[in-house]
């Protein structure tokens, strides 16, 4: 018995040691291989459940499970402490640009008529290329439609970067008003496109490079029913926590 817990041990501290390395998300099929001879896979799964109870009383990093799979990464109440390593705020997106997210977020598959239909704008094709650009937006396929417009849908990589398992973990439209649901981390990059202008909740729904449409254009382009909107606004998004 004592020799058959000290190899579950071992193997936990090898999940650890694989996890710490990594500098992204493993899924569970990928960290079974590390394992020669091999250890069965529900067996891995519940190492990882008691790793992470053991990661919960440290209090600095935690172990999550994400679209991706498993990571370690920082505890949001310790990015205080390592934002003072790196002092300059790190760019934002364009109010446009997270309304556009939020719509296929909530709504995907979306088209880019469907899009401008619900925010009442064109969508510039920066806007689309800025989500893709960052593999938040995909195009996943063409609306059977005249044109066959491209379909647009969230990634692994926007999951990964909410830490969300599945787009089921997304708060209700409902509840955004109470709950804000889409606090994007911010990206210490520099802005794809920094002439779109930065969120500001005080301006205008239309930013430069925007066409308004005409007032006829939802009945034209997509039939939005009784269907909730979603949000105009998006609340300044807290830091990412950094994923070792």
């Amino acid at each position: 018995m004592s020799l058959f817990l000290d190899e579950l041990t071992h193997a936990k501290r090898v999940l650890e040691a694989v996890l710490m390395a990594s500098h992204e998300a493993l899924p569970l099929d990928e960290i079974v291989k590390v394992f020669d001879p091999p250890v069965p896979m529900e067996t891995v799964r519940l190492l990882l459940a008691d790793l992470g109870a053991e990661w919960k009383t440290r209090g600095s990093c935690e172990l999550v499970q994400v679209a991706g799979g498993y990571r370690f990464q920082t505890r949001v109440e310790m990015q205080p402490f390592l934002d003072r390593l790196s002092p300059e705020k790190p760019p934002k997106y364009s109010r446009a640009v997270m309304e556009t997210l939020a719509i296929i977020a909530y709504r995907q598959p979306a088209t880019r008529g469907e899009i401008e239909a619900i925010r009442g704008v064109a969508v510039s094709t920066g806007i689309l290329k800025a989500l893709e650009d960052r593999s938040w937006v995909e195009v996943i396929g063409h609306k059977d439609t005249p044109g066959r417009p491209a379909l647009y849908a969230t990634t692994k990589q926007f999951l990964n970067d909410l830490s969300l398992r599945s787009l089921s973990e997304l708060p209700p439209l409902a509840e955004l008003d109470a709950h804000p649901a889409l606090e994007l981390p911010e990206v210490p990059q520099e802005p794809i496109y920094p002439e779109q202008g930065r969120l500001d909740h005080d301006a205008e729904p239309v930013l430069p490079g925007e066409t308004p449409l005409p007032e006829s254009a939802d009945a034209q382009i997509f039939e939005l029913g009784a269907a909730e909107a979603p949000p105009t606004e998006v609340p300044p998004s807290p830091p990412s926590p950094t994923v070792h």
